[in-house]
């Protein structure tokens, strides 16, 4: 069968290689549409944290069951239309023993630390497989995202009627706005890019929008937007220091920030603003069963935004242009999916 490779920075390949074979308490898949995320396209640039090369990359992604077994334990058939939970944990970590097995110390994501899904076929334990519920499979397979920024709300305890800021108008911003939007909040969406906060706003997932335009502004921006107050909760999607910095300073006394983004870089910042504000700071890791569970849930209820999220579409064997076309042009571009019919 073909799979993708990123073979290094900026180096994308199709190659060869053997079909799977289904072990037993694993389930065989036919891939038929895998998003490009923000880690897939550090992974290409060469920025991202946990990758290495060369790796199939992959963890957003829908497919058809074509062989589970018989009897399947959790209803699972061929034919059905699934979506998949990407991270392996080890099972026996300090973080698993407590059930936090998104925050498994020895966490491996699929694509990541370990090859990915974007080939014509693939095998996963049946534990992480989850029936698509009749959804397009076009939208089940930006479920993935969702749940990541799902969680990260979640993690925030957003309420109705908080005021809430994300920062970063990429997949993964927009949907933490569309999160907390869905939990009754207030939301307004920070970007540095006037078409992705356009977009945005299209999509129907924020209130307002606030254009950074790195002149030292910002927080004077917030101040006017907030009368003075700051928000209640501040959500970093970027995974700069920079931004990280913008959620700090834009939460309220007392409020509630928390961190999405993965970067690599270092921030030198005056940390007793942190006791100052008395802020509850969340670190957020991947998602859970249940996370899952819900945003698929939501999208058969029609109650999800990922139909007006998906901009581009690329034929599964022209990958490399489309890893090139994101990296070279991300402002006007959300969520790129790959067509696995045409590989």
């Amino acid at each position: 069968m073909k799979a993708i490779y990123i073979d290094a920075p900026g180096e994308v390949s199709i190659r060869k290689v053997p079909d799977p074979v289904r072990k037993k308490g694993e389930v065989l898949l036919r891939i038929l549409y895998g998003g490009i995320c923000g880690s897939d396209l550090g992974s290409y640039k060469g920025t991202f944290a946990y990758f290495d090369y060369p790796r199939i990359p992959g963890h957003e992604f829908s497919a058809e069951i074509v062989e589970c077994g018989d009897d399947d334990p959790n209803g699972l058939r061929p034919g059905m239309i699934v979506t998949c939970n990407p991270y392996f944990n080890c099972g026996h970590c300090y973080s698993c023993r407590r059930g936090l097995v998104n925050a498994c110390a020895d966490n491996q994501t699929l694509g990541c630390q370990r090859d990915g899904a974007f080939s014509e076929y693939f095998s996963i334990p049946r534990e992480r497989v989850y029936d698509g519920k009749g959804c397009d499979p076009r939208l089940l397979a930006a479920v993935e995202p969702f749940c990541i920024s799902w969680h990260g709300v979640s993690r925030a305890r957003v309420e109705p009627g908080d005021r809430v800021l994300v920062v970063g108008a990429g997949t993964i911003g927009v949907l933490a706005a569309a999160a907390a939007k869905k939990k009754g909040a207030r939301v307004c969406i920070a970007d540095v890019a006037p078409k992705k906060l356009a977009m945005a706003a299209s999509a129907g997932v924020c209130d307002e929008t606030l254009l950074n335009e790195g002149d030292g502004s910002f927080t004077d921006r917030v101040l006017e937007l907030t009368k003075g107050d700051g928000f209640d909760v501040t959500v970093e999607a970027v995974g700069l220091p920079s931004t990280f910095q913008n959620c700090v300073d834009a939460a309220c006394f007392g409020g509630r920030m928390v961190l999405i983004g993965v970067g690599k870089q270092n921030l030198d910042f005056n940390f007793t603003l942190i006791q100052k504000k008395e802020l509850n700071i969340f670190g957020s890791r991947n998602s859970l069963k249940k996370d899952f569970l819900n945003v698929i849930d939501m999208l058969a209820a029609g109650e999800t935004p990922l139909d007006k999220i998906i901009t581009h579409c690329y034929a599964a064997a022209d990958a490399a242009a489309a890893f090139s076309d994101f990296a070279k042009d991300p402002q006007d571009r959300l969520k790129v999916l790959l067509d696995f019919s045409r590989f």
